[in-house]
Parts: structure tokens; C-alpha cells; sequence
């Protein structure tokens, strides 16, 4: 597992997806294969998407990587994740926020829920909450940064109000990943590329759950 998950990160490092030392060494720490379905253990370390409850996917390595870099996170930040998945998203979060940092992560399907709180139940600075997080979760804001792991018909107003000035937010708007950035109670886009994703549920997503 060690040698595909060494082969893996020379890949991402050598095309530049990551880039950071917090970012590197966050995946080099975080176990891959403790995010996924017993039966894909030996899959953990290939570069593309695998199934996980809920008809979900945990998102191949270099998409994560991608929106990991684009974030920008630092250690002590407070970061809302909306769409937990796996959990190994938050896992990766986790590490590079530090013991000063706070994860919070949202799940909607009740099955996926249980799967990623169970996969974190190691990350003390992570908190993995069952609700529509497209809605945010206000009782925790603001954050410095947000991440959206599933793809929105456009940017939630919610996440917007709940990032701090100066925060960052990384999200999929249909088929395009965008950095959002509030100055001003402003926001301004940067388009990053093309990724494929599942669509966002709830009140601010495709479809109700």
C-alpha cells in the first residue's frame, strides 16, 4: 500500500497538482484506503473516483488535490466542508488546520453520515454534522475558508453571508470549479477548470432531500 501511495504522490507532485508542503504532507499522512469501502482497499491509491454508500463517490486523488491547493487553508483556520462524503476530504482539512484548526463537515444522507463520522472518529478538530449544508451552518460561522464538494446550480447565499472578509470559498457551479473570494462583501470568481461532480442537494442545490 506504502509503495502505491509513494507512486501516487510522485504523480501528483511531478504534474504540479500539488504543489504546497501542507498540502503534500497532509496526503502523504492521511490513509486513503480508511475512506473507502473494505472491498476498493486495494483500489485506494489509483487515480480515479471510487463508489461509497448513498450511490456517492469518494473523488479521485487529483480532484482533491486540485481544490485542497485552490483553498488554501492554514493552520488555525475554521473551515466548513458541505458534502463529508467519505470523510477524507475533512481528513486532509484536518491535518492542515491543526490542533488550533476546526473542521466542520455536512452530510445530508443520513447512510453517508454515519460512514464519514465513522471515518473521522479519529479527527478531534472535526466536527461532522447531518444537516442540508447548503444552508450553511451558522451556528459555527464565520470560516475562513469553504469547500463544497458536490456541484451547485450556483453559489449558495448562506456560504456567501457565513465566510469571513478576506475568506476563500472553493466550489463546483455545474460543471465549473470557481475560487470565490469576499472582499468587500463582495465576491469575485476565478474559474479553475472542468470536473465532474455530484449535484448539490437541498434548499440551494438541484433537488431536495
Amino acid at each position: 500500500m506504502n509503495e502505491q501511495k509513494e507512486r501516487l504522490l510522485r504523480e501528483l507532485i511531478g504534474e504540479k497538482w500539488l504543489r504546497t508542503k501542507d498540502v503534500t504532507d497532509a496526503f502523504r499522512k492521511v490513509p486513503r484506503e480508511n475512506f473507502v469501502r473494505p472491498e476498493d482497499k486495494k483500489y485506494a491509491y489509483a487515480n480515479y473516483p471510487l463508489p461509497i454508500p448513498g450511490g456517492q463517490t469518494i473523488s479521485q486523488p487529483l480532484t482533491v488535490a486540485v481544490m485542497t491547493e485552490a483553498l488554501e487553508a492554514r493552520r488555525g483556520d475554521k473551515i466548513l466542508e458541505v458534502g463529508a462524503g467519505s470523510g477524507y476530504q475533512a481528513a486532509i482539512l484536518s491535518e492542515i488546520a491543526g490542533p488550533t484548526g476546526k473542521i466542520i463537515t455536512t452530510e445530508i444522507i443520513p447512510e453517508l453520515f454515519e460512514f464519514a463520522k465513522g471515518n473521522l472518529a479519529g479527527y478531534e478538530n472535526v466536527k461532522v454534522l447531518n444537516i442540508d449544508g447548503s444552508l450553511g451552518c451558522e451556528k459555527e460561522s464565520p470560516y475562513d475558508r469553504i469547500i463544497v464538494t458536490a456541484s451547485a446550480p450556483s453559489i449558495p447565499e448562506p456560504l456567501v453571508e457565513q465566510l469571513k472578509e478576506k475568506g476563500r470559498l472553493v466550489i463546483p457551479v455545474g460543471d465549473r470549479m470557481v475560487i470565490a473570494e469576499k472582499h468587500d462583501g463582495e465576491i469575485s470568481e476565478t474559474f479553475l477548470g472542468f470536473y465532474a461532480f455530484v449535484p448539490l442537494t437541498g434548499e440551494h442545490g438541484h433537488r431536495s432531500q
